[in-house]
């Protein structure tokens, strides 16, 4: 499984998670910064990514679109980096059964 990690969310996960998610990337490292979410939605589907965020205008996107991309929205509130880590390996196989899914589009994380 793929991801790109929001803006929202530090880069140091796509080291940290790597060996769960090798191919995983940030939207800084691929010049997403700044782009709207419609930028970083295209590049998520046309390169297999999954998108993680704690933004709620990614899920509103998978309503209305539904996948590919898929979304995976994290409800964490206030965390750090470890946390969110954390969250991604202790629910890793809950994220593959999802990837899996062909029509599942939205995951959500509380």
């Amino acid at each position: 499984m793929k991801l790109i990690f929001d803006q929202n969310l530090s880069h140091q996960l796509v080291a940290a998670l790597r060996d769960l998610y090798p191919d995983s990337t940030h939207v800084r490292t691929q010049g997403l910064s700044r782009a709207l979410d419609e930028a970083v939605w295209v590049f998520a589907r046309d390169g297999g990514f999954a998108i993680v965020t704690k933004d709620g205008d990614f899920s509103s996107r998978a309503f209305v679109f539904g996948p590919p991309p898929k979304v995976i929205w994290l409800q964490l509130g206030n965390c750090t980096t470890a946390d969110v880590e954390a969250v991604l390996r202790t629910r890793h196989e809950e994220l593959v059964g999802f990837d899996r899914d062909a029509d599942a589009g939205l995951l959500v994380l509380p």
